[in-house]
């Protein structure tokens, strides 16, 4: 069960993706989470660094889509003026709204990956579905809801167990 929490790959930020690795691998689309992934919790826009890397990600022929759990009025606030498609209140890991973003892009799961920074619901949705997982490290921890911080709580446990297995990088690995 804790394998399938394991991420494809393992960054710090969004900016820390390899773009060009991505797109030779045919890769055409990017379902990203919002909340601790591109901006903190209670971040309610994108900040100028993050506008230039989503110009830079859609110059690169890149399509993107947010996906969050979160609800319509904190994911539109954000997504609406980059002009970004979402998907909010998406229940994450059920695999509905990730079929919805796919549909969006209107890509193959091959054809696309998921980014967030939460294996629960990101990493473990995303790979349910045969998509490439990325998992950030997150902003903000201490701006999360209840729900996030339970899934945390889970997430040190399959940690720790993927330790043991030797499947998880160390920090100093990274």
């Amino acid at each position: 069960m804790f394998q399938r929490l394991l991420p494809h790959q393992i960054v710090n930020t969004v900016y820390d993706i390899d773009l060009p690795k991505l797109k030779a691998d045919g890769v055409r689309g990017i379902i990203t989470d919002l909340d601790n992934t591109l901006v903190g919790a209670k971040t309610p826009l994108a900040t100028p660094e993050l506008i230039a890397w989503l110009d830079k990600v859609k110059q690169d022929g890149f399509q993107v889509v947010v996906l969050s759990n979160n609800n319509s009025a904190r994911v539109s606030k954000f997504a609406e003026p980059l002009g970004i498609p979402f998907i909010p209140a998406a229940r994450k890991p059920f695999s509905k709204a990730f079929r919805e973003a796919l549909r969006l892009l209107d890509l193959a799961p091959e054809q696309a990956v998921v980014v967030g920074d939460q294996m629960m619901t990101d990493v473990f949705g995303g790979r349910r579905m045969g998509l490439h997982t990325i998992l950030v490290t997150p902003i903000a921890i201490g701006e999360e809801g209840w729900g996030t911080r339970i899934n945390r709580r889970i997430e040190k446990i399959a940690l720790a167990r993927l330790r043991r297995q030797g499947l998880w990088p160390n920090k100093e690995e990274r």
